[in-house]
């Protein structure tokens, strides 16, 4: 009887616990704050609410019914340029028209993926919000060559040495690619609707993580190749080591090879693009979860070379995170830049660019940045979900208020249609974004708009993007050069 009692007793507190993580999971930590307070150029950040279970608020995907559509901004219309992918994510629109979408999804778990109990739950909620699901690792062509808005040919580019392929980019007669592991760059012709041929591997990539996505930006001259590499954790609590080559973005010399970090602190960054009014490397950031509904803002801002942005250690310029136990390095804390500009806490902002010269926007979106922000999970209520732009002076600098731009992916029961996460603009000047969770491509015009002129390039005689860090001795050097030369 004794033994049968233990037992009883045993099994009344397993349900307990069992009942209160229910109870915890249905209401968490929920904010009644807007998400409006976390987001702009200038952002009063509450004080931390640290979580030992997370507030778990992720919104199951319902998809969308035959008719149904996000809901554009005023003057805007929207249709599915392209439906039935299989989990499509990032884009790239070539210079003839056709449009390139990775259909891919997470790598396997492997050991800095997350394990235990919070792997357990992090692994359901992803099936869930309808990822997390074998990656279909292929990269697919959509051809709309009748130019009415929507793609009646599609091709299969790529599957083979595919492994959950995100970034791509393309200059020189040759297409790159970066899978979770890996840049990898094929001989290709825009046209062609095969990618045949080994691909060149032109960089080893730290693989997997919690932030699987590589993100690829050419620059400019088309010599070098932006690599965006997020980390493999929330606040590197499963070892410093297993972060080493992430948060940050890395330039690799295409001539050479040769590869460095550019800019760190950068819990996870996304979409790059480059301001057209400065020349400047942008980029989105993903930040860190468990603080609260609304710490931290997920953010858009600029990349000077050798910035740091904090993470682990930092957020927002000088807020110390105090649950972090790996030493910070030395004068760190000196040195962490403030982000331009908040896209509101836990928005899970992916997709960024910078609206181009000759978009079909209309002149309310005619110079800024649009950015899809694929949803929350760790926030109650749900934040993101949807497509917004934000509106640049003639400087170059964020103004005002992210706008909505598509919305409507959540419902009022909670659900989502879908996840907005990439963005890209047709050959025409349409916008489209890619829906993951739902497989459809969206195309957004303004109806009769005339092409945007474009943004002017900043003609004031600044000081133009530093690409360098030269050391004194270097400096030095270069000057007595200089006057022997009679420079």
């Amino acid at each position: 009887m004794r033994i049968i009692r233990k037992l009883l007793v045993s099994l009344g507190v397993i349900i307990l616990v069992l009942i209160a993580l229910g109870l915890w999971f249905a209401r968490g930590n929920p904010t009644d704050r807007p998400i409006s307070s976390t987001e702009g150029k200038d952002v009063a950040l509450v004080k931390p609410k640290a979580e030992t279970i997370p507030t778990i608020g992720i919104a199951s995907t319902v998809g969308w019914a035959a008719g149904e559509a996000p809901k554009p901004a005023p003057g805007l219309a929207v249709n599915r340029f392209a439906e039935d992918l299989s989990h499509p994510r990032t884009m790239l629109t070539l210079a003839n028209g056709d449009v390139l979408v990775a259909e891919t999804d997470h790598p396997p778990s492997t050991g800095n993926s997350g394990g235990g109990v919070m792997g357990a739950i992090q692994r359901f909620f992803w099936r869930r919000a309808g990822a997390g699901t074998a990656s279909p690792n292929s990269i697919v062509l959509l051809r709309d060559g009748d130019s009415d808005g929507s793609a009646e040919q599609r091709f299969t580019l790529r599957k083979d040495g595919l492994d959950s392929p995100s970034g791509m980019a393309f200059g020189a007669g040759k297409l790159y690619v970066a899978n979770h592991n890996a840049v990898l760059a094929f001989a290709y012709k825009p046209g062609d609707t095969a990618l045949t041929g080994a691909g060149e591997k032109i960089a080893d990539l730290p693989a997997s993580g919690n932030h699987w996505m590589r993100n690829l930006l050419l620059s400019e001259d088309g010599k070098m190749l932006y690599v965006a590499i997020g980390s493999a954790s929330n606040i590197g609590e499963n070892d410093m080591e297993l972060e080493k080559g992430r948060a940050a973005i890395y330039e690799i010399t295409l001539a050479t090879g040769r590869m460095r970090q550019f800019a760190g602190g950068l819990r996870n960054p996304n979409g790059m693009d480059w301001n057209p009014a400065t020349g400047e490397l942008w980029t989105v950031v993903n930040e860190r979860d468990m603080l609260g509904g609304d710490l931290v803002p997920d953010y858009l801002s600029n990349v000077p070379i050798g910035v740091n942005y904090g993470w682990p250690w930092y957020y927002w310029k000088d807020k110390l995170d105090e649950r972090v136990e790996a030493p910070m390095p030395e004068f760190l804390g000196e040195y962490v830049r403030k982000p331009e500009f908040a896209l509101g806490a836990h928005t899970a902002a992916l997709g960024l660019r910078f609206a181009p010269k000759g978009n079909l926007l209309g002149e309310q979106f005619a110079s800024g940045a649009i950015i899809a922000r694929h949803g929350s999970w760790n926030r109650k209520p749900a934040s993101g979900y949807d497509v917004v732009f934000v509106k640049f002076d003639a400087n170059g600098n964020p103004l005002g208020m992210p706008v909505p731009l598509l919305t409507g992916f959540l419902t009022d029961k909670g659900t989502t249609h879908g996840r907005p996460v990439w963005i890209t603009f047709d050959r025409g000047g349409a916008l489209l974004v890619s829906d993951d969770t739902a497989g459809i491509i969206w195309r957004v015009i303004a109806p009769g708009a005339a092409p945007s002129a474009g943004t002017k390039a900043v003609q004031t005689g600044i000081i133009p993007p530093q690409r360098s860090i030269d050391g004194a001795l270097d400096a030095q050097f270069r000057r007595q050069a200089a006057e022997l030369r009679g420079d």
